[in-house]
């Protein structure tokens, strides 16, 4: 019979896309990921993956393969937790979601104090909704709204997403072309700045752009970093523009290390949800998460 871990590495190399994401995920080696890949690629007789550049793209075999065994190996991975869950009789085990900005500026201080065992998930919402309602993660933390009975939202906060800069950037050349009225030219001076972006969401600046210009923006930002942190971080360097939740940027607009350039004509504003189901074997536990979360967003 195959190495039911050929299949568990194949199925992390289809969801990540890449090598490194798949190793990443599994916490094994690479050379291991590519081992299981070409033990199960010998073993089917067929290529189930195109490598270009970095990305791996499956191939048709590869979806095939992909759509039988998946099913069969999330209900072993589901029966895999819950058999873990059985085991824990005095210290429970908790698995959260949330996007990574979230916990760095939120839960990350308060981990090492937690009473019970804490297992902390990064992905897209939809995918953490989907996990939520199918018992892989406990709770998550969310702008957005599933619509399963099976989940609970309970908004507990807001963000709003605003434009930030370094503190070279000349803030009153800005408003004096706000004080204008006009529109292009707002937008042309902001098109003339240096602008940050991060490698997997630009859902906020495509957003922020559309409400106050009524289209997409049609340029890329000049630099790509990892997270929105990241973005904090360089625009203290002085110069530069992006487009972030308020909350993650707080502190540093309060000790003047980066500057409040504008809330937009017409403010871009989330709600912030706690997804959970209703049936929840952690009551005590995912309503001590709640109060951090309050505590650190009130």
């Amino acid at each position: 019979m195959v190495n039911l871990e050929w299949y568990r590495t194949f199925k992390a190399i289809y969801k990540t896309g890449t090598l490194t994401g798949a190793a990443e995920s599994l916490f094994i080696s690479q050379p291991g990921v590519s081992l299981h890949l070409s033990s199960l690629e010998a073993y089917v007789g067929y290529k189930l993956f195109d490598r270009t550049g970095r990305k791996m793209h499956p191939t048709e075999r590869g979806k095939v393969l992909f759509n039988a065994i998946s099913e069969s190996l999330s209900k072993l991975e589901e029966v895999e937790k819950n058999f873990q869950k059985s085991t824990e009789k005095s210290t429970p085990t908790i698995s959260v979601g949330m996007c990574f900005e979230t916990f760095q500026t939120t839960l990350e201080q308060y981990v090492s104090s937690l009473p019970f065992n804490l297992i902390i998930c990064f992905g897209e919402y939809p995918e953490m909704l989907d996990q939520l309602d199918k018992g892989i993660l406990d709770l998550i933390i969310t702008p957005k709204k599933g619509s399963s009975p099976n989940i609970e939202h309970e908004a507990f906060s807001s963000e709003q997403i605003i434009l930030v800069g370094g503190n070279k950037v000349n803030i009153k050349s800005f408003q004096n072309t706000l004080e204008s009225g006009d529109s292009e030219k707002i937008e042309d001076w902001l098109k003339q700045e240096k602008w940050y972006g991060t490698t997997g969401d630009m859902e906020h600046l495509f957003q922020f752009w559309t409400l106050n210009f009524g289209h997409k923006p049609d340029f890329r930002p000049n630099y790509i970093v990892p997270n929105l942190n990241s973005i904090i971080r360089c625009l203290k360097g002085g110069t530069g523009l992006a487009v972030i939740p308020d909350f993650l940027c707080k502190n540093e607009i309060d000790n003047k290390e980066i500057s409040l350039i504008w809330k937009g004509e017409r403010k871009l504003e989330n709600t912030l949800y706690f997804g959970c189901r209703k049936n929840t074997s952690y009551p005590n536990e995912i309503a001590h998460i709640k109060s951090l979360f309050r505590k650190v967003m009130k």
